[in-house]
């Protein structure tokens, strides 16, 4: 069974997000003073007590008739999370008074009849109970003043709302096995659609406005006998195009996701071609010892053979380093390839995970020896002795030689490129050491 479900709701800018961090106690969820910053339901793991669960943080819910344009969808995302939660922690700002938003909530709330809690957010004086007498009249229980920003009132909140949770079923931990995937790319090319797709329902918002995903968005789907988290990050611009502190933010999570992730998927919308910052994201993941899946999304919008031959050239050219990266051709619209797309992150993760042994290794070795390619500078000649591998994600070779010193970026990528000939590395970066023989 999996752990409780505690959903945070409420109209917004009431504080939801900076509740979900104080009851965490770390940083997850993107805390702005902007209105409407959290647009996905995202999910974070916590205990109190000696008792887990997971918090889930949604959009505030506004009124049917906003002329937001992300309005219904952050809604409706907001009833997922209250039917799929156990209990419901209502809040709404204790500075402000009872608004309309706020009744329209607590008829959601009273709906659901899930045990609920009403917190008045942003009370930081705790000896003014007066002030939360207003909120009886929305009918969803006694209201309790709070402060998430200062932490009063959240301890009792945490005891009480343990003590409404169903009880406790030992829960086997996520297998070791399951594939840890980053969804990465520029705004707009269709990750949160490839994601929905691979899932097979609306997990995340999808718009055609570009910054819809704030928030990173993780997410377990089955494929035969692998299982992988998916994790939708939100769009990453070039720095210099990254004004809002909401999306500087946004890009943290991204970055925060690839650090953890075994393989990212490099989402690149067909009908523009690979950009400059598409390769810059490539990078960044190669840098992280992630494996890497470049994904051509929108493919059924590029129906000329000529302009399909411009995208694969850009392909070539902004890659011409990661010709070991494993290109889809798919649309997340239509569903073609999308599952391809799966099985290339898990052929990718098995790359990545792989270890050869130490006298295939050296002979590899010999052979490149034999081609009498080495490096000379004055009197001194590179001679390499022999290989082994010390580690993997990502596989790293260390070839213990005469003169490391003398090894440049040519050599490496020709040894690079003389081992991926003869071992089975698609999808995975890989690390070269040069060491002195002594």
């Amino acid at each position: 069974m999996s752990k409780p479900i505690v959903a945070v709701v409420g109209r917004p800018n009431v504080g939801k997000s900076t509740l979900v961090n104080r009851l965490a106690e770390r940083r997850d969820a993107i805390v702005h003073e902007s209105r409407g910053v959290t647009r996905d339901r995202s999910y974070h793991k916590t205990d109190w007590n000696g008792r887990e669960f997971v918090l889930v943080d949604t959009g505030g819910i506004e009124s049917i008739h906003s002329k937001d344009t992300f309005a219904p969808r952050i809604r409706e995302q907001a009833l997922l999370a209250c039917e799929e939660a156990d209990v419901i922690v209502f809040v709404v700002d204790g500075m402000v008074g009872v608004t309309d938003e706020d009744e329209e909530v607590a008829r959601v709330v009273r709906r659901s009849k899930k045990p609920s809690f009403l917190v008045v957010n942003k009370m930081d004086d705790p000896s003014n109970e007066t002030a939360v007498w207003d909120f009886y009249q929305l009918g969803v229980g006694e209201p309790r003043p709070l402060s998430a920003g200062h932490g009063h009132g959240t301890g009792d909140l945490l005891d009480d709302v343990v003590n409404a949770l169903p009880p406790e079923v030992e829960e086997p931990d996520e297998p070791e096995d399951t594939i840890a995937v980053a969804i990465i790319g520029r705004p707009n090319v269709g990750k949160s659609s490839l994601t929905n797709r691979l899932v097979g329902h609306d997990r995340s918002i999808v718009s055609d406005v570009a910054g819809t995903t704030r928030d990173a968005v993780d997410v377990v789907v089955e494929r035969g006998d692998a299982r992988f988290r998916l994790v939708d990050t939100a769009g990453m611009r070039k720095k210099s195009q990254v004004h809002e502190d909401v999306e500087y933010y946004s890009m943290v999570r991204g970055l925060m996701a690839m650090d953890e992730a075994d393989v990212c998927l490099l989402v690149v919308d067909s009908s523009v071609g690979v950009t400059e910052q598409d390769q810059k994201l490539a990078n960044m993941a190669i840098e992280r010892g992630c494996a890497l899946v470049l994904c051509l999304n929108k493919w059924d919008l590029v129906t000329d053979d000529r302009r399909r031959e411009e995208v694969e050239n850009s392909f070539a050219r902004r890659m011409a380093h990661m010709s070991w990266v494993p290109l889809v051709r798919m649309s997340a619209l239509t569903g073609r390839s999308c599952l391809r797309v799966l099985d290339a992150a898990q052929r990718a993760a098995e790359a990545r995970a792989s270890r050869v042994q130490t006298s295939k290794l050296n002979a590899i070795l010999d052979e490149i020896r034999a081609t009498g390619h080495t490096i000379t500078k004055g009197n001194r000649r590179l001679k390499l002795n022999y290989a082994t591998q010390p580690s993997v994600c990502p596989p790293v070779f260390a070839f213990f030689c005469n003169a490391p010193d003398l090894v440049d970026d040519n050599f490496e990528r020709f040894v690079e490129n003389r081992l991926r000939e003869r071992i089975a590395l698609e999808g995975t970066p890989i690390r070269l050491k040069f060491r002195r023989k002594d």
